[in-house]
């Protein structure tokens, strides 16, 4: 076994034994077939007023300049899955803020990942990226062989759908490469039929403004009048497209305690959530990606769908 091949294995072992479902590693380079897509969405303002999504456009495509003498980008995946979910009669939290913030979760691990790697391999240099970063998480995973792009943009796998968080390690260090695997969509149009705000605009192409994930989370101003019958009853992101992709039936709940949402988030029903106090907002989402949206914005979500 040669030095590639040993430290893959050594940290794939590791990735494994931290939890994540599933680790793969591509050479870090320009991505040259992401570059026109991601130019022409920005140009077509499909990204709303995500204008960081502007920023930083050479960094996106080449983690050589987000990383000084990056050699290698190491995909993970890990599992949000919940094993139980909240009740019919309530307004919606997606799937993956059921839980703890994952950013600091992943954070911890892929610390732990490349502290481990110093300690075992010697001197390494790496960066770990959590959403926090201009980094293509998909199209990295995706290259790194650990699912595909599905028609509503995100990554699939055959074995375990898409609830999952995708976080990267990239580093200065050669290793083996992973392969891409082939496309599983076929004809299905599971997502792009579901979608009540028509955002998959056509297949493998979501339009950022027109997401209810956009509009309850990242929309700042009053929530358009126009989408008012559209929102389904989810008040803070979105899993419609993914509830109804084939490939999710095998979605299997996840084994991270952090990720177990408060008792309230299960029990609450519709109004319950529409007399949340401060409080109780503060209670439920204390170390929640909810937060993200404030307490005002979950209040300005839940009139937008009582009304």
């Amino acid at each position: 076994m040669n030095t590639k091949q040993k430290h893959t294995r050594l940290i794939k072992a590791e990735a494994k034994r931290l939890g994540f479902m599933s680790c793969g590693i591509s050479k870090a380079e320009f991505l040259e077939e992401e570059a026109p897509r991601l130019e022409k969405w920005l140009s077509e303002e499909r990204h709303g007023e995500m204008r960081y999504m502007e920023n930083h456009f050479d960094k996106r495509l080449d983690p050589t300049k987000l990383v000084p003498d990056s050699k290698s980008v190491i995909s993970l995946l890990l599992n949000y899955y919940p094993e139980k979910f909240q009740r019919e009669d309530s307004y919606k939290i997606s799937k993956y803020a059921y839980g703890r913030d994952y950013h600091f979760i992943i954070k911890d691990k892929l610390k732990s990942l490349l502290s481990f790697l110093q300690d075992e391999i010697g001197e390494i240099h790496g960066r770990a990226f959590v959403d926090s970063a201009p980094v293509l998480d998909k199209a990295w995973a995706a290259k790194s062989g650990l699912g595909w792009i599905g028609k509503n943009s995100n990554l699939l796998t055959k074995q375990v759908g898409s609830f999952y968080f995708i976080a990267e390690l990239i580093v200065d260090l050669e290793l083996e490469y992973d392969t891409p695997v082939t496309d599983h969509c076929g004809s299905c149009t599971a997502c792009i039929d579901a979608c009540p705000t028509n955002a998959i605009y056509e297949p493998y192409r979501v339009d950022g403004s027109k997401c209810i994930s956009y509009f309850t989370i990242e929309l700042k101003d009053e929530l358009p009048g126009s989408y008012r019958d559209k929102f389904e009853d989810w008040m803070f992101g979105c899993d419609i497209c993914q509830d109804v992709c084939p490939w999710n039936r095998f979605s299997k709940s996840h084994n991270e305690p952090l990720f177990d949402p408060h008792p309230k988030l299960l029990e609450n029903d519709k109004k319950d959530w529409e007399e949340i106090t401060r409080e109780t907002f503060n209670e439920i989402f204390r170390k929640s990606a909810v937060k993200r949206t404030k307490y005002e914005g979950l209040k300005r979500n839940i009139r937008f769908l009582k009304d």
